[in-house]
């Protein structure tokens, strides 16, 4: 039965009564699965279809839900979730949705300010009771706040975590933020003093969660599936590190960008507000829906009105607010934001107006295809002005390509340009990547939203240059 199977890689299943769906519907699904469109245009564009981009990018699963008028209008799955055991990819399928955890993370804290128990501008050490931040002369004498750590703006280090796999020990909360053993990561600390700017620290979540930790005196996973989950109509999605035993026939086996599996199917993070949460596009629909209703002043879901006003509000910096990123996208803004854990990849946009949203989650470590997706929804629907791609004139590849070929380097890292058939091709992990080029020296790359341009010393190509910042020399 498998091998019957094996050519419907485009599997798709549709959500319980879905195929009552209109025809409009019907007509709009089938639009955006064949007008998948980059980030950059040229005369010889065309429209991608959702099949050409999965083989393109090798994946073997994704999800996406679509919101229209404060409703979900739609959602579907496509390919497999986990491509050996011929379990496709539906609606209730689960993602680890990395570190989008840090949206929901946000409504679960304030849910607490809301709740009398927890005040955003107070010193975080007056709420822990299990370990204490140690400030140094980096934070300047300033206190960090709930506030800064939510809008990354608390100074501290540790990006993101690369999880652990399923043979491996797990660290406490306390480990991690201390980066001890088995903890993989460096501890979480001051980089410079904090409320001056953002940037984004995982490791500052993890110490949001241990503050909801001992506020609560309950297990994380527990409080937010309790708090904020549930309320949200959210019952399909948990925190839970490692996943429930029972969960396991849902949850989406993460794979390499070349299409091999992870070791154990995924790996597990114990950073659970940074990263573990477990869910798909449906679900997390329901929250963007919420968040919309709260912000326009009706009631449901776990915040009011005024929570809900507060979370989306930049703080400190113009777009990085309480767990969500402000993009001004046309006439409206969008609260949104990305994951990538390893082996998993998610991207959600919701309008603060008119109700619009989106939701895409694939089990790789390519998202690339999140975006076009997108786009497509957005030219779809009509969001004004969501989707500007950049404009180029692309030319025929110059006569002489031998010249550009060879090995650029910058500190460790490598990128070897071949040339086949006429054409260039810069070698990126497991595939091969076309120079499209606007001039003799400048080019551009479909999957990278980059400027490129060679460098020449004497007449001879001499490095690459990207964004006018950094330069690949050319070594060989």
């Amino acid at each position: 039965m498998k091998k019957l199977l094996t050519p419907t890689l485009f599997l798709v299943l549709f959500a319980t009564g879905a195929f009552s769906q209109s025809k409009d519907i019907q007509q709009k699904i089938s639009a955006v699965e064949s007008h998948l469109s980059g980030w950059i245009r040229t005369q010889n564009d065309h429209d991608w279809t959702l099949q050409e981009r999965m083989k393109r990018y090798h994946l073997k699963g994704l999800s996406i839900a679509v919101i229209n008028d404060y409703k979900i209008e739609w959602a579907k799955g496509y390919g497999w979730a986990d491509s050996s055991e011929g379990r496709p990819v539906t609606t209730a399928t689960l993602f680890q949705a990395a570190s989008i955890s840090k949206s929901l993370n946000g409504v679960g804290v304030m849910r607490l300010v809301q709740d009398g128990k927890l005040n955003l501008d107070a010193d975080v050490n007056q709420y822990l009771k299990s370990w204490k931040f140690s400030y140094d002369s980096l934070s300047k004498g300033k206190k960090i706040t709930m506030a800064e750590l939510l809008s990354h703006t608390a100074g501290l280090s540790v990006h993101g975590f690369g999880g652990y796999d399923v043979d491996d020990s797990l660290p406490s909360i306390t480990q991690i933020l201390d980066g001890k053993r088995p903890a993989n990561n460096p501890p979480v600390r001051a980089m410079f003093a904090p409320g001056i700017r953002s940037v984004y620290s995982g490791g500052g979540i993890t110490l949001s969660q241990l503050v909801v930790m001992d506020i609560t005196g309950l297990p994380y996973d527990r409080y937010m599936q309790d708090s904020v989950l549930n309320p949200l109509g959210m019952t399909s999605s948990f925190y839970t590190a490692p996943a429930p035993s029972g969960k396991k026939a849902v949850l989406a086996t993460g794979y390499r960008g070349n299409g091999t599996p992870l070791h154990g199917k995924y790996h597990i993070y114990p950073e659970q507000a940074a990263a573990s949460l477990w869910t798909n596009p449906t679900d997390l629909a329901r929250y963007i829906i919420a968040t919309q209703r709260s912000l326009e002043g009706k009631a449901g879901g776990p915040l009011s009105p005024g929570m809900t006003k507060q979370r989306l509000t930049p703080y400190v910096d113009s777009n990085a607010a309480l767990g969500v990123f402000i993009q001004q996208k046309g006439d409206d803004k969008y609260f949104s934001h990305g994951g990538a854990n390893e082996g998993f990849r998610s991207q959600y946009f919701g309008s603060l107006h008119n109700g619009r949203g989106v939701v895409v989650m694939v089990n790789s470590d390519n998202g690339a295809i999140m975006n076009e997706i997108i786009n497509s929804v957005a030219t779809v629907y009509k969001w004004d002005g969501f989707y500007k791609p950049v404009v180029k004139t692309e030319i025929d590849a110059p006569a002489s390509l031998e010249q550009y070929a060879g090995r650029y380097a910058i500190s460790n890292d490598t990128a070897r340009i071949i040339q086949k058939d006429g054409k260039l091709y810069v070698e990126v992990e497991f595939e091969k990547l076309q120079l499209h080029f606007t001039t003799a020296d400048e080019f551009f790359l479909y999957d990278q939203q980059a400027d490129f341009r060679f460098t020449r010393e004497n007449g001879q190509v001499a490095g690459i240059l990207i964004n006018n910042q950094q330069t690949f020399k050319k070594i060989d």
